[in-house]
């Protein structure tokens, strides 16, 4: 006989959407304690069912445009992404980086960057003065990385920006500056993945000098006495109290390839993250997760997205402004949370909004992007901020931070370009939406499918025989990639293909009159004699 008080204890019966609408009851492996940290009282439940009538709010459709400050312990090396773990894997360029640079693994891990991480020359008023400038409506800030270590005056996790490091509350800062210049808020939560991330600090080289020599992913807390770290438990940072995966590079939980997560695990990642959003408030919450954090396994990620649905209502009168990111979703969590697509975009207008993020070089902060200057261009995130706008999307942009605190001449350099263009054309890019198609030139005929996050960025290369529409009202926003080299035509508004009729164009940045006609090739224009700008040009048509 099954034991009915056991099952309902250890397990939690949830209804998830599949296609059709129909109900399947999952199981999850790990249902979370609430107890320390309760779920607001509202209509979301922890179910996955319970948040299919979610809808984006208006003031992120309009916003179109965000900014991200990526930072944390790992921008300390400036030797780019992914460093806690991959400075453990023999061979690898960080591996070897840290060798020549501190030594090695053994002896100097992961947690001895902490100290050295200062953010002496932070000055976090100022880069929100500049992204702002930029066009920046929203800005994003990293609460932990798979490294697990939290930027915020955490209750817990111990191995915090406040107790050590910079000794400040990185995400308290950034939350008052943005509610001060009334900037929506986000927090990013990248460290449900700390389990089998940094599962490579308990490996050993395989040869050399110290063949066999254990990296400090074993050490405890006893290891710590009369070490800087004395006091705090390793584990609490590396969370290596579990059998070792099979692929630790796995990031799909339901799968015999990653050891399942434990209770105590699952509950302190629910807590930190609650925690997190009751003390800071952020508007916006982006997970670094295929759908949300530790599903299917847990329904951790589930409970603390149905906790920040209803603070929000509970806050602005029972509407809901809050925005939460997944990857990877079906068409039934699109409707749940909003999809995040990595370092790409679709190559359609997608029926309900989404967000791109991306980053003008490395994740973390690599000083070899900046020596080999390596950034994207100006015209770059320009033009891609113009192709996601047209898809119904918006674009969220990493500027990577030195572990300093500060951003280098060659980052600056791009922001300010950037704002010399949103300045002149940010009209056609805030509070639009899309046209009945999102473009023409040779990119729209070149299918670029995504790759499991996105990662089609960059497979498609623009010019300035590329066009992009989106429309406010009556007016429509026809922006050319570049600076038009010759005349051209607008074949969407040729006359039998379309029933629209432009009244007026003008091109934003420009004295220069317009002189075009509209016929059965489309609304053909005279090339101007002179570009405002050489990244994109956006011509303002006023429809009838």
């Amino acid at each position: 006989m099954i034991n009915l008080k056991s099952l309902l204890r250890n397990s939690l019966i949830v209804s998830t959407l599949i296609a059709g609408n129909s109900a399947l009851a999952q199981e999850f492996k790990v249902k979370v304690n609430t107890d320390k940290e309760p779920i607001c009282e509202g209509k979301y439940k922890q179910t996955a069912e319970s948040l299919a009538d979610y809808k984006c709010p208006e003031w992120f459709r309009d916003a179109k445009f965000g900014i991200w400050a990526h930072w944390g312990p790992q921008c300390q090396p400036e030797d780019g992404d992914w460093y806690a773990r991959e400075m453990y894997i023999e061979g690898n360029s960080r591996y070897r980086y840290q060798i020549d640079a501190m030594g090695h693994p053994s002896e100097f891990g992961f947690k001895d960057w902490i100290p050295l991480w200062k953010a002496d020359k932070w000055e976090p008023e100022k880069l929100i003065e500049l992204y702002k400038r930029a066009g920046a409506k929203y800005f994003f800030a990293m609460a932990n990385h798979h490294d697990n270590f939290d930027m915020y005056d955490s209750k817990y996790q111990p191995w915090n920006s406040v107790n050590m490091g910079p000794k400040k509350d990185i995400i308290g800062t950034w939350a008052a500056i943005c509610k001060r210049e009334r900037l929506p808020f986000g927090v990013s939560v990248h460290a449900s993945h700390a389990w089998c991330w940094m599962e490579t600090s308990r490996g050993a080289d395989t040869k050399g000098t110290l063949k066999g020599v254990k990296y400090d992913g074993w050490l405890t807390e006893e290891d710590g006495k009369g070490k800087w770290w004395e006091g705090y438990d390793i584990q609490d940072l590396y969370e290596q109290r579990h059998p070792l995966s099979k692929n630790n590079r796995h990031w799909e939980w339901d799968t015999n390839e990653v050891t399942c997560p434990d209770q105590a695990y699952c509950d302190k990642f629910y807590n930190r993250t609650v925690d997190l959003i009751n003390k800071y408030n952020p508007d916006l919450l982006y997970y670094d997760d295929t759908f949300l954090p530790l599903y299917p396994v847990s329904d951790a990620g589930i409970a603390t997205v149905a906790h920040m649905y209803n603070k929000s209502m509970a806050e602005n009168n029972g509407k809901n402004k809050a925005v939460v990111f997944g990857k990877v979703l079906n068409n039934e969590q699109k409707k749940m949370i909003v999809w995040d697509v990595e370092r790409g975009a679709p190559d359609e207008i997608q029926e309900l909004p989404w967000q791109t993020c991306t980053c003008i070089g490395s994740w973390h902060y690599d000083k070899h992007v900046y020596l080999n200057e390596g950034y994207k261009k100006p015209e770059d995130v320009i033009r891609m901020l113009v192709d996601v706008v047209s898809k119904n999307g918006n674009l969220l942009l990493n500027v990577p931070v030195k572990g300093n605190g500060s951003i280098d001449p060659l980052e600056r350099a791009v922001i300010e370009k950037i704002a010399d263009w949103m300045q002149v054309n940010g009209e056609s890019i805030f509070g639009t939406r899309p046209w009945r198609v999102y473009g023409e030139g040779p990119s729209v005929d070149v299918k670029n499918p995504i790759n499991a996050q996105g990662f089609n960025e960059g497979r498609v290369k623009w010019s300035s025989k590329d066009i992009r529409f989106n429309k406010k009202g009556k007016t429509l926003y026809v922006t050319l990639f570049g600076a038009p080299e010759e005349n051209f035509a607008v074949k969407s508004l040729a006359k039998g293909v379309s029933k629209d009729k432009v009244k007026s164009i003008q091109l934003l940045g420009s004295d220069e009159k317009v002189m075009w006609k509209q016929t059965t090739q489309g609304v053909e224009i005279v090339a101007p004699s002179k570009a405002p700008f050489k990244e994109a040009n956006v011509y303002k048509f006023v429809l009838k």
